[in-house]
This record gives structure tokens, sequence and C-alpha cells, in this order.
């Protein structure tokens, strides 16, 4: 088991071999293999980027992301100016509908409505705008529509678990009750907990994903 001391030096150095961060503004604490980060940036993509970096890192759990986005030296847009760009974005996505997306925008908080068919354009809306400058968080609440039957959706899950040469597909257990899945067993870090889940959602006819894998380091013999 790696102490609370270990993990926070290798996030520490994470951080600092991220090239989209200032890890100089940045706070690392560890507590039971929970990581908080406090500080800030100056946009929503190096936000992100930061709880992106230390995913993969062994021992951590979880971890509670309170850093604030910030804008330096007066750079700043307008709600309108956000919702603006963040509508040609979508646009500009030929697999998005943005028709059926609605965009709100509140003191540079941005909301996502509305409805697609796959998972991935779900995702797709939120990386589409997370970049875009002036944002400084996003709700993504659109929904993905059952249109798809439920039959073979177990199977496509499992075989996309086999492919990813990351995973012990045999240690991961898949339960599917009509669009819901249920996903259990043991991975090695929080980064294979979202490739699991990632490939839940990649399948068709699949409206919710309940997580329940646990973080199992290497070693522990479990």
């Amino acid at each position: 088991m790696r102490t609370d001391v270990e993990i926070q030096q290798d996030v520490l150095a994470q951080l600092r071999g991220e090239p989209a961060l200032n890890a100089s503004k940045i706070d690392v604490s560890v507590s039971h293999g929970v990581v908080t980060l406090t500080g800030e940036v100056d946009s929503y993509y190096k936000k992100m980027a930061g709880m992106e970096a230390i995913k993969v890192i062994s021992g951590v759990r979880a971890i509670a992301d309170d850093v604030h986005v910030g804008s330096y030296g007066g750079d700043s847009r307008t709600d309108t100016e956000i919702a603006e760009a963040a509508a040609t974005a979508l646009s500009m996505h030929q697999d998005i509908d943005e028709r059926k997306i609605r965009i709100a925008v509140d003191e540079g908080m941005v909301t996502l409505e509305g409805s697609v068919t796959w998972n991935f354009q779900r995702r797709a809306a939120a990386e589409l705008i997370k970049g875009l400058k002036g944002i400084r968080g996003i709700n993504n609440y659109i929904r993905v529509r059952p249109d798809v039957p439920s039959e073979g959706i177990r199977e496509r899950i499992r075989e996309s678990l086999r492919r990813n040469v990351r995973l012990n597909a045999d240690r991961i257990i898949v339960e599917v009750t009509g669009g819901k899945v249920v996903i259990r067993g043991a991975v090695s870090s929080l980064s294979e907990g979202e490739d699991v889940e990632h490939a839940a959602w990649s399948a068709p006819g699949v409206v919710e994903v309940d997580n329940k894998l646990v973080i199992e380091e290497e070693g522990d013999g479990n």
C-alpha cells in the first residue's frame, strides 16, 4: 500500500510535467489516497488537464478538485459571447445536431441540455467547448435516448473490454437491464476505471452506467 506522501510526490511530479499547466499555482494534499487540488488556473481546459493528468497514478482512490478558474489580465468574455462561441463549436461537429442541444451560460458556467442517440455525442459536445475562452465550468445534462434494443448490449461491452490491453476483462462483471448497465469488479487505477466505464457507454442503447468498480493496487492479492 502506497503512503499519502508517496502519492503526493507523484501527483506533484505529474502536474509539473503537464505542459498546459502552471503547476506552481496548484496545491496538492492527500489523505488516505484521496487527492485534493486547490489553487487557480486561467481556463477550464487547464483545470480539466490537471484532473486528467493524475488519474493514472497508482494509489489515487479519488480526486477532489477545488481549483478555481479565474481570468488574468482582464481577458474575459461575456456570457453572450461564450454562448455564441459554444453554438458555433457544436455546429462544426458532423455527428452532432446542434438544433437538439440547448446552451445556457451564467457567469461563465455553461449548461448543456437536450438529447442525442449515442453517448459519444454527449461527451463530444462537452469536449468541443471545454477549451473556449471564458468558460468556468460545464454542466452536461444532455440525455442519451434509449432508441436501441437491449439485446447484445452486454456482449458488445465485453468485446470492448477484451480489446483494451490495459484491462483484465476477467475481473470485470457487466450486468445489463434494459438500457442500464452496472459494472463491478476491480481495476488498478482511476484511469482504468474510466476505460471500463467508457466501454460501457460506447455500446448502443446504453442510457445509464452505474460504476461500482473498486480500485485495488497491484499486489493486493484480491
